[in-house]
């Protein structure tokens, strides 16, 4: 529960989770190992460097304080240390070093521990030491080589760590990846069957994984068989109910004109019902996708509507371009709203709106909608919500908002059902989604 505002700021990808995972403790690793080194190695060091050049320096200290017994040895003290020695007027009391050079935070204070007399290091001139005392016959600044106080190649080790550990994390990102890549696959095979299509899948990848691709073949074997098993049921039932209704065609066909219509009436509700039972159960993947002309395609279905004498005019045409669909199925879809539109109302407007991640084809009429708490209901197959809605043109099957729904999450959307506001009446959005690209 502490930790649960952090999710907002993880990665969501598998990725970037692996990777984050994989980073963390190698960086964690080399500050942990980074640090103790400088506090214990080669501070170390460093103070044992300082020591060593401080007990040089009392040696220069004693040559000046013994000049006026013995002239020339301070020049063979100096010559022989390599240090450089000189008086200066004024004080210096301010310490200066590179701001990246931290080991001379421990060589000034060393040299203020072990000497007397010091008022400032400068460490700022590249490759030199400037040491300033202050002694009773002056102000001195000695001046020696700084790879005399500290290790000079220092920075090697970090330099090796951070190389080999980048290596050493692209050479695991491989592994990673190619452990990750049948996790992959069978999402994408998931996601693909989700959608009506049935991609080459072959389990890969470690054992847990391998056993979840056998696992997800067996499901998609079943549910296929299943699917292939109504369809054969359903398409037998139709057709086996179509002979016999030929013939009360036939029958009815030598009755009076008083005794005929109802029956025939009769007649063509059963084979409305047969159709549309058949529809549902081919299903929304009976084609293949085309890239097709959104705006003719729609206009088409509008103007057979048209031409069959119905009220159904296009709105708005908003955007243009080629999409990649199943012609045959959204055909149906979108037949099956403006149908539920003229059926139930005196008008239907159809609309279009294509952007570069959707196309939504807007089905909008004047008749008595569907209520909010009934919209859910009506998306499911054979739901019957006649007795709230006007029955202009005969009984529905149930199952045209049911078939519109299919065909539009098998092309990545959704159908949402509201209310118009320009009619008044049912607002059918068929979304299909233009990022995905349904294939055969």
């Amino acid at each position: 529960m502490f930790f649960k505002w952090l999710k907002r700021y993880m990665p969501r990808s598998l990725y970037g989770r692996a990777a984050l995972i994989l980073v963390v403790p190698v960086v964690l690793l080399q500050l942990v190992v980074s640090f103790g080194l400088i506090t214990r190695h080669f501070e170390g060091v460093t103070e044992q460097m300082t020591h060593a050049v401080t007990r040089e320096v009392l040696l220069v200290l004693e040559g000046v304080d013994n000049q006026d017994e013995v002239p020339e040895a301070l020049p063979v003290v100096l010559n022989v240390l390599d240090m450089d020695i000189d008086y200066i007027d004024e004080i210096r009391v301010k310490d200066t070093r590179i701001w990246y050079d931290f080991s001379a935070f421990i060589i000034s204070r060393e040299f203020r521990r072990f000497l007397p007399g010091v008022t400032a290091v400068e460490l700022a001139e590249k490759g030199q030491v400037h040491l300033h005392l202050q002694r009773p016959e002056g102000n001195l600044v000695i001046r020696f080589d700084r790879r005399r106080v500290s290790a000079s190649n220092s920075h090697q080790l970090f330099v090796n760590m951070v190389f080999f550990g980048a290596l050493l994390t692209f050479v695991a990102y491989l592994y990673l990846r190619n452990q990750l890549r049948p996790i992959k696959r069978l999402a994408a095979a998931s996601e693909a069957f989700g959608r009506g299509q049935n991609v080459p899948y072959s389990p890969g990848g470690a054992v847990e994984v391998r056993a979840a691709g056998s696992a997800f073949l067996d499901m998609r074997a079943r549910i296929e068989r299943q699917i292939e098993q109504r369809t054969l049921l359903l398409s037998g039932v139709s057709h086996d109910l179509r002979t016999p209704l030929t013939r009360f065609k036939l029958g009815v066909s030598l009755l009076d004109d008083e005794d005929r219509e109802p029956l025939e009436r009769d007649i063509e509700d059963m084979q409305r019902m047969l159709d549309a039972f058949l529809s549902f159960a081919r299903g929304a993947y009976e084609d293949d996708s085309e890239q097709v002309d959104a705006v003719a395609f729609v206009e088409n279905v509008v103007k057979d509507f048209a031409r069959s004498g119905d009220d159904v005019t296009i709105h708005e045409l908003d955007g243009h371009g080629m999409v990649s669909l199943r012609p045959v199925t959204v055909r149906r879809a979108i037949e099956n709203l403006v149908g539920n539109a003229v059926r139930y109302a005196n008008r239907a407007e159809v609309s279009v709106q294509i952007t570069d991640r959707y196309l939504r084809v807007r089905v909008e009429d004047d008749g008595p909608g569907i209520s909010p708490e009934q919209r859910e209901e009506a998306l499911k197959p054979f739901a019957r919500l006649e007795p709230g809605r006007n029955q202009n043109k005969g009984m529905g099957v149930g199952l045209g908002l049911s078939i519109a729904a299919d065909v539009a999450r098998a092309h990545g959307g959704i159908l949402r059902l509201g209310q118009s506001e320009r009619l008044g009446g049912l607002r059918a959005d068929l979304v299909l989604g233009r990022s995905y690209s349904p294939s055969s």
